[in-house]
């Protein structure tokens, strides 16, 4: 019993070892690329959703 424990162990860390070797990380450009559309499209969205809550206040306020 042990040894079909310890056989299924020793593949399953060699399985991970595998696939470890397949990770490729992204470069330094590559990453500031991406951090800089991600802040670009949260400044542009939270711009967004404050007209539209200005918006939606001043309708609410012209209703009641």
């Amino acid at each position: 019993m042990f040894k079909k424990l310890w056989a299924s162990v020793v593949e399953f860390m060699t399985d991970v070892r595998g696939e470890i070797k397949k990770i490729s990380f992204p470069t330094r450009a590559e990453t500031i690329g991406s951090t800089t559309v991600v802040i670009v499209f949260c400044i542009i969205m939270s711009l967004y959703l404050s007209v539209l809550d200005s918006f939606l206040v001043w309708l609410v306020s012209k209703i009641i």
